[in-house]
């Protein structure tokens, strides 16, 4: 196997006393040189940015009812910088919304905070990202490499270093502005709780990505076949009830975090009408997926309305995903688990209605993840 092969020329731990420590430190300091620089639509008015877009859902979350969130209102424009995103993240918004306020009424005053820009606010918000990282992204990816019988401690930091600086993700989150670490590092969690036979912890915690960003679905069906070809291993009588267990405990996960949605159906409805956008089309300006491709030769948009053309993306993503998800739910093993987690998150990039750039997030961290196992692959597709 390429991993411990390679980990034979890393140094020993114990040859750097607090490694563990300096490579934190490392990752950190990365992240601090990309939040001195400029953010997405700095003084570019009239919409400023998804910098501008995470501050204003603090604002809304912190000051208006759960009721609004996702409601056209008069506190609440929906044509600027709506809410789209799962109540997990209209929460981690509310509690960044809450520290602001402490800090700077006007960081997010109802109404009068629109591009709002000030130095301190924007090391403000640089920090919000950053302690995201440290408490989900960075303990995930250690979770995920530590304590693998096949790969020496002193491997293990060089992989967590590496995965943690993944290019990608810092310019995206770190410059760009973005809090996708939290939903990835969600998911990294889940995959080592799997990796661990925890599949329950794992449930629990892909239930949470999921929650927080609904780009998450481009995992959920590698997660589903796997778990349920695990299950039952042991044959009928042993996975019934081991699927009933994961079962309840997803219904249970979802309902806690949807909690406050559940009181009205209209309530409901509109979060997921805000989550799935289907009146915006199948894509909007550059994306680089098959249908932005097909686009310059064929007018999908003059040929199919948004729900044909919905249809069409369901069907084609799943004939691209199912092979490997089929071959997991028969032969499961987890090393094919996040292949097929990279194979899943290409095909829905390639395939889905409405795909955004940062995306390709959701399939270069699986790709990571393989680096001490499968490097050249990993590299290649860096």
């Amino acid at each position: 196997m390429p991993g411990p092969a390679l980990a034979s020329v890393c140094p020993a731990a114990d040859t750097f006393p607090g490694a563990g420590a300096l490579s934190l430190l490392a990752t950190l300091v990365l992240r601090w040189t990309l939040a001195l620089h400029s953010y997405s639509g700095e003084k570019k008015p009239p919409m400023h940015g998804d910098y501008e877009a995470q501050r204003h859902w603090m604002e809304l979350t912190h000051h208006l009812p759960v009721e609004e969130w996702y409601f056209n209102t008069t506190h609440n424009d929906l044509l600027y910088w709506g809410l789209d995103y799962p109540p997990l993240t209209a929460y981690h918004s509310k509690l960044c919304g809450y520290v602001a306020s402490r800090i700077d009424e006007r960081f997010v005053a109802l109404g009068l905070s629109r591009g709002f820009e000030s130095y301190a606010h924007k090391l403000f918000m640089r920090w919000t990202v950053i302690i995201s990282d440290l408490l989900v992204l960075i303990p995930a990816v250690w979770f995920y490499f530590a304590k693998k019988p096949w790969l020496p401690e002193s491997a293990s930091l060089i992989w967590i270093f590496l995965v943690t600086s993944h290019p990608g993700l810092l310019l995206i989150d770190h410059g760009h502005f973005q809090y996708n670490g939290v939903s990835l590092g969600l998911t990294i969690a889940a995959v080592a709780a799997l990796h661990k036979g925890r599949n329950l912890l794992s449930s629990v915690l892909f239930v949470l990505s999921l929650s927080f960003k609904q780009m998450s679905l481009y995992h959920a069906l590698p997660f589903f076949f796997y778990l349920l070809g695990d299950s039952f291993r042991g044959g009928i009588m042993k996975g019934i009830p081991r699927v009933a267990a994961i079962g309840l405990v997803v219904v249970l996960t979802f309902a806690f975090v949807w909690l406050p949605f559940w009181t009205q159906l209209a309530q409901f409805k509109q979060v997921f009408v805000r989550l799935f956008p289907l009146a915006r089309g199948v894509f909007e300006d550059k994306v680089s997926n098959v249908w932005c491709a097909v686009n310059v030769v064929i007018k999908l948009r003059n040929l199919f309305s948004n729900e044909e053309m919905a249809m069409v993306c369901v069907g084609s993503t799943l004939i691209a995903v199912l092979p490997s998800c089929l071959d997991l739910l028969f032969r499961p093993n987890q090393k094919k688990f996040v292949y097929s987690l990279v194979n899943s998150a290409l095909a829905f990039f390639l395939f889905s209605f409405q795909v955004h750039e940062k995306s390709i997030l959701l399939a270069a961290i699986p790709v990571a993840l393989l680096l001490p196992s499968d490097p050249f692959m990993s590299l290649s597709k860096a």
